[in-house]
């Protein structure tokens, strides 16, 4: 199995987006010495007390930069904010200055309702949501000259490395998505930290919906992968204390109490839940699933192999959001050992 990593930026305690982008290079070029597949970077607004990773097609670069081969990506670009025109663009620079390590993960998703009308273009009306569709392919083509002839995007041209091209992937947590992802013949990534519930369902309608990109954007047959909040720790019992942090956060967002300040330790969080949380049970039966999981190595080993089997993939994207900043190196580092990673 691959395993790769979306990464949030988070900010530390009294710390700026400048420490949290130095975290977060950190555990890029961690993951790319364990041997993890990619490292996708989120896109996230409003949060700025405590996530800073608001710009992939900014941070990416940089992290492009600091390492050398792990694949770099966006995990998600919110497509229903932006033109498809510009977002190839970066990501055709992107793919020039790191060829053949760039993934380009569209998605769309709705926040506070304030960021989302400050990124609008036009402030009259409200995102559309029926032209998802429409506007991945519209970047894929843009990325990999699939426009007919006679269409006027066909002389547009994109800056781009020689001989690459990014690779599309359509995220989300929905058969919805997986059905676009299907029809358009791209790679498929579904959030199960997100939704885990559709999961199976999501997986069977992207393969029943595939058909090879007609252009060559996507792969000749289905390809996808799992998202998944993961915490790893030597015992099962450590392992689900600290993912007490994931689930006071989580019960928060439920709860809308995000003018909270963000939870800085495990300690904290089971204090706010007023328990310990239990180990992971397993097995883990197909929509049943926790939003996130949490075990030793040999657990989160069966855990994985479990969901990846039931959806038919043989890649997990690890998410998580302890606390410890050592914590998720070492989480890191147990799932590569686990699943016996080769260091790059």
């Amino acid at each position: 199995m691959d395993l790769s990593i979306v990464d949030l930026a988070p900010i530390p305690e009294n710390g700026t987006a400048t420490e949290a982008f130095e975290d977060t290079v950190e555990r890029a070029q961690h993951a790319e010495k364990l041997g993890y597949l990619r490292f996708w970077v989120a896109e996230h607004h409003d949060f700025t007390d405590r996530l800073a990773s608001t710009t992939p097609e900014v941070l990416i670069p940089h992290i492009a930069a600091k390492t050398d081969e792990i694949r770099v990506g966006s995990g998600t670009v919110l497509l229903n904010h932006y033109s498809p025109y510009k977002v190839a663009e970066s990501f055709g620079v992107l793919d020039a200055l790191a060829p053949d390590r760039i993934d380009l993960g569209l998605g769309r998703a709705t926040g506070n309702p304030v960021s989302d009308r400050a990124l609008q273009e036009d402030r009259s009306q409200q995102c559309r949501s029926d032209d998802h569709a429409e506007k991945i392919d519209e970047v894929a083509a843009h990325l990999y000259d699939g426009f007919d002839d006679d269409h006027p995007f066909d002389d547009l041209k994109i800056a781009r490395s020689r001989d690459s091209v990014p690779d599309v992937w359509v995220l989300g947590s929905s058969p919805s998505s997986a059905a676009i992802a299907g029809e358009l013949g791209l790679q498929y990534c579904f959030a199960s930290f997100i939704r885990p519930g559709p999961a199976v369902q999501a997986f069977e309608t992207y393969r029943d919906r595939f058909e090879p990109s007609a252009y060559g954007a996507g792969p000749a047959e289905p390809k996808g992968a799992l998202a998944v909040n993961v915490t790893c720790a030597e015992t099962d019992e450590e392992a689900a204390r600290r993912r007490a942090t994931a689930e006071a956060s989580r019960q928060r967002l439920q709860r809308g109490e995000l003018d909270k300040p963000p939870i800085r330790s495990a300690d904290e969080a089971i204090e706010e839940l007023g328990r310990v949380p239990e180990p992971t049970p397993t097995p883990i039966e197909a929509g049943e699933w926790p939003r996130q999981i949490s075990g030793s190595p040999s657990t989160v080993r069966d855990l994985l192999n479990e969901m990846t089997a039931q959806v038919g993939v043989d890649e997990v994207v690890i998410q998580n959001q302890i606390a410890d900043p050592d914590n998720v190196l070492e989480s890191h580092e147990l799932l590569a050992d686990a699943f016996d990673l080769t260091p790059r």
